[in-house]
């Protein structure tokens, strides 16, 4: 199945369809970090499927090809993308969201991707070509950590993106790195939408207290620095954890949790002064 996603004979003109199809999507974010370990792609899956309770139409595209989790996150791990006379049909979770990522089209989920990077910005072309992604008023794309490939082909593809959203933790190592990611998408003319600290104090399951175990105020630091949006810390609590691992997105499962709250408050922060949902060409 892999091998479908890689046999385009004109790059010119793949890029050319790329940019027309994401131009018909109102509202696009890469989610993006200077590292791994931070929690990207958790923010990613629950910011989109909080989006789709807040009523729009989402897309969630994983393009990182050699560590596609996106799924599993989601509740969809196992389900395949359907290819049908060159179309492909993204897998749908909660909330209508559409799920599109590489690990659709694996035999197995241990399977690797071992590609070089003209085959990933193949593939991921297709994915903005190809993929039904009509009526999606809101895509929320999760890159690899770093700026190599993926988010550079996803950048130059998406010239209109509402922005770049940047996730940190607050160890002085992470903050350094997002640093790179802000300056990226600056390099690539692309608005930063923000920074996001995540695990930005543990929230004891017991008694609720809250320990600062990697420091706090890094994430916000870091933004005016730049002279960037801060868009809000997000606690590390166990149920982030359960969550991701159980498939079931925290501001699904658990609305009322803090991380929950926060993460529902960062979605709406980056809505405000949209129009009315439904306004996304189909």
């Amino acid at each position: 199945m892999t091998n479908q996603l890689n046999d385009k004979p004109n790059p010119m003109e793949q890029q050319k369809k790329a940019r027309e199809a994401m131009q018909k999507i109102p509202h696009k974010f890469l989610v993006m970090s200077g590292k791994g370990g931070v929690g990207k792609t958790s923010v990613a899956v629950n910011l989109a499927f909080a989006f789709g309770k807040l009523g729009y139409k989402v897309g969630l595209m994983d393009v990182d090809i050699h560590g596609p989790n996106v799924p599993t996150m989601a509740g969809t791990e196992g389900q395949q993308a359907v290819i049908e006379m060159g179309k492909i049909s993204p897998v749908i979770g909660s909330y209508g969201v559409k799920i599109l990522s590489i690990s659709e089209f694996l035999p197995d989920p241990d399977s690797p991707i071992i590609w070089r990077g003209p085959m990933k910005m193949g593939a991921i072309q297709q994915f903005m070509t190809d993929a039904d992604w009509s009526g999606t008023e809101v895509l929320v794309v999760d890159c690899p950590p770093g700026t190599g490939d993926e988010p550079l082909t996803v950048a130059q593809m998406m010239p209109d993106a509402e922005g770049a959203i940047i996730v940190t933790s607050p160890q002085n190592v992470a903050l350094l790195d997002s640093r790179k990611s802000v300056n990226f998408a600056l390099k690539m003319k692309l608005p930063v939408a923000g920074i996001v600290e995540n695990m930005s104090g543990f929230v004891c399951p017991n008694c609720g207290d809250r320990i600062d175990l990697f420091a706090t105020g890094g994430g916000e630091k870091a933004a005016n620095q730049m002279k960037v949006p801060f868009l809000g810390r997000i606690p590390l609590v166990h149920e982030m954890v359960t969550a991701g691992d159980c498939g079931s997105p925290l501001v699904e499962s658990t609305p009322d949790n803090p991380a929950a709250v926060a993460l529902l408050k960062i979605a709406d922060k980056l809505r405000e002064g949209w129009d009315a949902p439904n306004d996304a060409e189909g």
